[in-house]
């Protein structure tokens, strides 16, 4: 923790937010600022709290936490619980402390901390600490060109201006987005000496993700698949699979660009589960005659198929042909599940083992 009046407000918040969920007075905690472990080291009768405070709820700042804490976790419970708080915790911030086995509260009173003698679960509480004003969307319908590139090519580095070029935007434009992804600590720039360099002269300083599972978790966390224009209805036919073939082959008849999503894509991705649902993204708004000639009939409830009219074009960089059906990338299909119905969840952590394991990607097994 960096010293400064803000970090020392949150600090002191923490030991108050602590006690509370222990049930004590805070004159009861001992507690010890600046400790060599942590930022704060917090004694009770029963248990030794090593506690790393973050000003900020990004996921990077959760997991430079994290990382903090981990060499902790392996220490007998009795002696030390690692915990992380933050102003708040979202979804993929609590994801990320259960794998690392590290506990945490947020400054608005949630909490998930498990130790011998003690587990607090806390859940529901509004978040204390929103932002005032409208901060910056690191991942923004045009702004997320930059991410899905960096994840689509994890093992490259590739200079500001041949991205430009590649994702459809200005220089200036991607020079701003850059600035922003670097200042969270989401991507760096690399000096050409290692990587593939396709895109861009070796030896000058270029773009890479830092941690492309962790970009990802962070897009993740600040995605909304209901923002794209969805059109729901229903189509008569027997399965999702033929569902899907049947819209996917009058879709390349009339020659508008599309590409299945969702639990379609996930399932020509990884053969996992079979699906109701269809979602198809169209490049503009399917016409009258064309739902006609799907069989299309409004019906938001008994809906099976969805076609979405995006808020970017972006979301068809790196769509492929798949078991007969045009995909969008794995990337951006993970990210569509989030908004999908029946085994999402499942379907998502699939296509995520299965394409975006990072190591893979590595070994040019992503694209």
């Amino acid at each position: 923790m960096r010293p400064g009046n803000s970090y020392r407000r949150f600090e002191l918040l923490a030991v108050e937010v602590l006690a509370d969920l222990l049930g004590l007075s805070p004159k009861a905690l001992k507690v010890r600022a600046e400790d060599k472990d942590a930022d704060l080291r917090i004694a009770t009768r029963d248990h030794t709290f090593l506690i790393e405070v973050k000003a900020s709820s990004q996921v990077a700042s959760i997991a430079s936490g994290i990382l903090s804490l981990q060499r902790f976790t392996g220490l007998p419970r009795r002696k030390v619980v690692p915990v992380l708080a933050v102003p708040f915790m979202g979804d993929t911030g609590k994801r990320l402390c259960e794998q690392a086995g590290v506990g945490w509260f947020d400054l608005s009173g949630n909490a998930q901390i498990a130790a011998p003698g003690l587990r607090i679960l806390v859940e529901g509480r509004p978040n204390r600490f929103p932002k005032v004003g409208r901060p910056p969307n690191l991942f923004a319908p045009r702004s997320s060109r930059v991410a899905r590139w960096l994840l689509m090519h994890p093992a490259e580095h590739i200079k500001q201006t041949a991205l430009a070029h590649e994702i459809g935007l200005a220089v200036s434009d991607v020079g701003r987005i850059v600035a922003r992804l670097e200042e969270a600590e989401y991507i760096v720039r690399v000096d050409g000496t290692r990587g593939d360099w396709r895109h861009g002269n070796p030896g000058k300083p270029a773009l890479t993700a830092r941690d492309p599972s962790l970009l990802l978790d962070a897009w993740l966390e600040a995605y909304d698949f209901s923002k794209h224009r969805i059109i729901e209805g229903h189509v008569p036919a027997r399965s999702g699979e033929e569902l899907a073939e049947q819209v996917s082959k009058i879709l390349r008849k009339e020659g508008l660009q599309h590409a299945a999503t969702g639990l379609a894509a996930a399932w020509a991705y990884t053969k996992f589960a079979q699906f109701r649902i269809a979602s198809f993204y169209l490049s503009q708004e399917p016409t009258d005659g064309m739902l006609e000639q799907l069989g299309f009939r409004s019906d938001p409830k008994g809906a099976n198929l969805w076609l979405v009219v995006p808020n970017d074009l972006g979301v068809f960089q790196g769509a492929s042909d798949r078991e007969g059906l045009t995909c969008v990338h794995p990337v951006q299909a993970f990210l569509d599940l989030k908004g999908h119905p029946e085994r999402a969840k499942e379907a998502a952590e699939r296509l995520r083992a299965d394409y975006l394991s990072w190591e893979k990607a590595m070994m040019g097994k992503l694209q």
